[in-house]
């Protein structure tokens, strides 16, 4: 073997256990009582427990949140596809003068800090009275998924040979066609990505969901942060565990999107 492969293989090896190392800490710590985890010498062996997970799975305002946040992550997510991907479709394949500042302004949407977008948008709900509410969220959500798939998804329509599209078209397909049929498949590896990646920052969305919620309306990660206390009895193995939970519904949206988007290829080669 090549020494330049294989310094590669070791960094590639080296940056893949830096990114599942914390991951892997963490799920071993929520199996752990908190004197084990606030010990100076981390403790390999212990005695696990599942104390943590059966708290926090065994409290209504997670499960609560849970839900909030699979609604409204989801239905954001399905309306950023619907719109989004056509839209991105429409700026790559029919470019016109106004092709560039709506790049532009898709852009810019994510250069501003969430708090200049929450603030007018909890006056506008409170205004029409759908503050602290599940279509509110959705509604502010989707902005952000629309704008995040547009903004990724121009570049990989883009990205489609004009050969087979212009084929499509002397074969009798139209334009809806060409683009659900041909444009879309095509693409379609490397759009999983900008969906992927629009699902993960909306439900991680702290300070959006913080300002346009109180009560009814709390998503996972505001209800993790309340789990915390000040001072030294910060109970880590919930904590833990909070952080367990609130990665997995990620982990299995994006498990579930790849298995599909497989499944799609195979019955295509077959």
């Amino acid at each position: 073997m090549r020494p330049g492969r294989l310094i590669g293989k070791i960094i590639l090896a080296f940056a893949g256990f830096m990114a599942v190392f914390p991951l892997a800490w963490t799920a071993v710590n929520s199996l752990k009582n908190n004197v084990d985890i606030i010990t100076r010498v981390p403790r390999l062996v212990f005695t696990p427990t599942f104390d943590n997970i059966s708290y926090i799975i065994g409290r209504d305002s997670v499960m609560t949140g849970l839900y909030n946040s699979v609604i409204s992550c989801g239905v954001a997510v399905l309306i950023g596809v619907m719109l989004g991907l056509p839209a991105a479709y429409a700026v790559a394949r029919y470019p016109n003068s106004f092709a560039g500042d709506i790049q532009f302004f898709v852009l810019s949407l994510r250069f501003l800090p969430p708090v200049a977008v929450a603030i007018p948008l909890m006056v506008i709900w409170l205004q029409i009275g759908l503050y602290d509410t599940l279509p509110a969220l959705i509604v502010t959500y989707s902005l952000l998924t629309i704008s995040v798939i547009m903004w990724l998804a121009i570049p990989a329509f883009q990205a489609v040979p004009k050969e087979i599209e212009e084929a499509a078209f002397l074969d009798g397909y139209g334009a809806y066609s060409v683009f659900w049929r041909i444009a879309l498949p095509v693409a379609a590896r490397s759009l999983i990505g900008a969906v992927a990646f629009s699902f993960v920052l909306v439900w991680n969305e702290f300070l959006i969901a913080l300002m346009l919620s109180s009560s009814n309306a709390k998503t996972l990660p505001i209800v993790a942060s309340e789990l915390s206390q000040q001072g030294i009895n910060v109970p880590w193995g919930i904590l833990n565990a909070s952080v367990v939970l609130l990665s997995l519904p990620p982990l299995l949206f994006l498990g579930v999107l790849s298995g599909f988007l497989n499944s799609v290829f195979r019955q295509k080669k077959t």
